[in-house]
């Protein structure tokens, strides 16, 4: 022990009582101030059990600052719901590994089209969807429809495939397959959406579930229109019907 001690330098007292003190592990750490808080937390997990932390923090800061109380920091927040359980579970799942070495584009018009449909919020508080349908070869928007404050249904694909082979080939039919690339909705999947699409012509072609990234053309175009329509400056000129003409004048300039 001596030879240890001086090498070390230290003194053999504090060897000793290091190496005989049972050392306890600290414990969770608490505020006295903390039971005040349970209280509210639990009020507005009680009230909106699907709200994580970061929820919960704003909405007892709300509550704080009209009650003219001081704010709490976040991490007190996520401690004092960890202390007693308030916390929602962790997403544990995992899903299978995909290789998306599938292949979208096509290298020659009318080969391959792609479908989806966007949703726009007006400055009337309507909401605005807009089914579409873009070729994967030259990217250009073949139809599209829109309607407010409604779904997509299963009559507007049907019409938007019936426009969209009409204005490629000027005829009610197909020359040749062209394949229909959706993803799984109702609208797509119906019987009567299935025995239009034969009729026309088109294959129906479904993405995998949850799976976006192989219907990328669509995906992405989704994106397109939606930062110029969000825009302070357009949204207080644009009301539910000047938005749908809106993005149909565009969809075709912006992706081209």
């Amino acid at each position: 022990m001596k030879t240890v001690a001086s090498t070390l330098g230290v003194a053999r007292s504090n060897l000793i009582e290091r190496r005989d003190k049972v050392i306890q592990a600290r414990g969770p750490y608490r505020k006295a101030e903390d039971a005040g808080l349970l209280l509210p937390i639990r009020a507005i997990i009680d009230e909106r059990p699907t709200y994580g932390y970061r929820r919960v923090w704003a909405l007892l800061n709300r509550h704080l600052r009209s009650a003219g109380k001081p704010t709490v920091n976040m991490k007190r927040v996520l401690r004092i719901m960890q202390n007693h359980g308030l916390t929602l579970e962790r997403h544990t799942a995992r899903r299978p590994d995909r290789a998306h070495d599938g292949v979208i584009i096509a290298l020659h018009s009318n080969i391959r089209w792609c479908s989806d449909h966007l949703e726009l919020h007006a400055r009337n508080r309507e909401v605005v969807r807009i089914l579409f349908v873009l070729d994967a070869c030259d990217r250009e928007i073949i139809a599209w429809s829109a309607v407010a404050n409604a779904g997509i249904s299963g009559e507007m694909v049907r019409d938007l495939m019936i426009a969209a082979v009409e204005r490629r080939f000027k005829r009610t039919c197909t020359p040749h397959p062209v394949d229909w690339l959706s993803d799984n909705g109702n609208a797509y999947i119906a019987k009567d959406t299935a025995d239009i699409a034969r009729a026309l012509g088109l294959t129906l072609l479904f993405t995998p579930v949850r799976s976006p990234e192989s219907n990328g053309i669509s995906e992405s175009f989704v994106k397109t229109p939606q930062p110029e329509l969000r825009s302070p400056q357009l949204r207080t000129r644009l009301n539910c019907r000047a938005a749908q003409h809106a993005c149909g004048r565009g969809c075709n300039t912006d992706i081209a």
